[in-house]
């Protein structure tokens, strides 16, 4: 009975981790592809497509705040329904779109439809993996995050390039609709824990977020702060410094994160954050300063491998953390305030490094990235000596845990 309960890959599991891949390869495939078709198309000026980016992410930060609330009251399946429908809609609607107008509504729709969802399937996962195997557990299923944002873009542009617009957004609606079929066969999911800690904490009031999950939080924000300037700006950057195909440094990307993520799960399960993420922030960094040197396609490829290596480690380490420091019942808050923290972070990133580019290049651009990431060294490191601090001096004889 005990190994039975410690079993990570269910039928159940993998079907979600696939719906989750599903949900972030639209996002990922479209994403990119913005920025220079907004461009192109409609000769916009780098405000407006920066607002295609930040619009969507400010509107699937508002919506999972409903939706985190709406999941601790039991309805689960509604919010996965409605949300699925919003975000398949909206991503059909870009085929039609004749003006940047359309266009940014079109976004505002997507933004909630994948914010309700996105905010599900994680909280559906994280009530049936094993309780032992949390870090492991989620490393995996946020694998599907992961491979979605590297190879999304590359899928995207390419379909662009070659085929147009058009062909990418048909592509793009039906990857949306094969979630539906998928989803149904989970719409029955029982999730004990959750409804277990619902009886505990009966009558009292909900929480919009944890102040606990404030450090992983801002952390995981300024992480996405450098993936927003990846997003946005590679493909000009690659035009910049006339390197053809930049579209491969998302597959290598790729590589890198398959590569690293059974391992970090394992280690973080083991001995906690601390040994995980400050290894991954300096890995990013590095790729981050290598990516800003770049003239060839041998150093775009060195910078995707160090940034996949440190982005592979940190963001799933710290989804575990955010889902470990609260209570079942608070997971569906925990989840959403996570993924906030990544399209936050990206809709930062896409306007404030795009203001910085326009001014002096994206070469420098990204070395001014990854000032970030050693911001995120600086507070990370400093949080944890004062915590150390703290549970020292309430016992001097335990050792702080991780």
């Amino acid at each position: 009975m005990e190994q039975q309960s410690q079993k990570l890959w269910t039928g159940n599991f993998i079907v979600l981790t696939i719906c989750n891949l599903l949900l972030f390869l639209n996002l990922q495939m479209t994403l990119p592809t913005f920025p220079s078709y907004v461009k192109e198309t409609f000769h916009a000026n780098n405000l407006t497509v920066s607002l295609v980016t930040s619009l969507f992410a400010i509107a699937a930060i508002i919506s999972r705040v409903y939706a985190g609330g709406a999941l601790q009251k039991g309805k689960r399946n509604q919010i996965l329904l409605i949300g699925l429908c919003i975000a398949a809609l909206s991503t059909a609607g870009y085929y039609w779109c004749g003006a940047v107008s359309s266009l940014l509504l079109l976004r505002i729709g997507f933004g909630i439809g994948f914010g309700m969802t996105s905010t599900t399937f994680p909280t559906m996962v994280s009530n049936i993996i094993p309780a032992k195997r949390i870090g492991e557990g989620m490393g995996f299923f946020g694998l599907s995050t992961s491979l979605a944002m590297s190879i999304g873009p590359m899928i995207g542009l390419a379909l662009l390039g070659s085929y147009g617009f058009h062909t990418l957004v048909i592509a793009a609606t039906l990857i949306t609709f094969i979630i539906f079929p998928l989803a149904h066969t989970v719409r029955n999911l029982p999730s004990p824990r959750e409804e277990h800690a619902s009886v505990q904490v009966a009558g009292k009031r909900r929480k919009i977020i944890d102040k606990k999950i404030l450090l992983p939080f801002f952390l995981n924000f300024m992480l996405s702060v450098t993936y927003g300037g990846l997003l946005s700006f590679l493909a000009l950057f690659g035009k910049e410094v006339h390197i053809s195909n930049v579209g491969n440094f998302f597959l290598i990307n790729a590589l890198a994160v398959l590569l690293i993520r059974p391992f970090s799960g394992r280690i973080f399960d083991r001995k906690g954050h601390i040994a995980v993420l400050i290894p991954g922030a300096v890995l990013v960094i590095l790729g981050l300063i290598s990516l800003s040197y770049s003239t060839s396609m041998g150093r775009l490829m060195l910078s995707a491998v160090f940034y996949g290596l440190g982005f592979g480690i940190l963001q799933p380490s710290i989804q575990a953390w955010m889902i470990k420091e609260v209570s079942p019942g608070e997971r569906g808050m925990a989840n959403g305030m996570f993924i906030n923290s990544i399209d936050l972070g990206v809709a930062v990133g896409s306007m404030l490094l795009g203001v910085i580019a326009s001014a002096i290049g994206y070469m420098v651009m990204y070395r001014i990235s990854a000032l970030f990431m050693i911001i995120f060294l600086i507070v990370y490191i400093f949080a944890v000596r004062a915590q150390f601090r703290h549970t020292k001096k309430l016992d001097p004889y335990k050792k702080m845990s991780a």
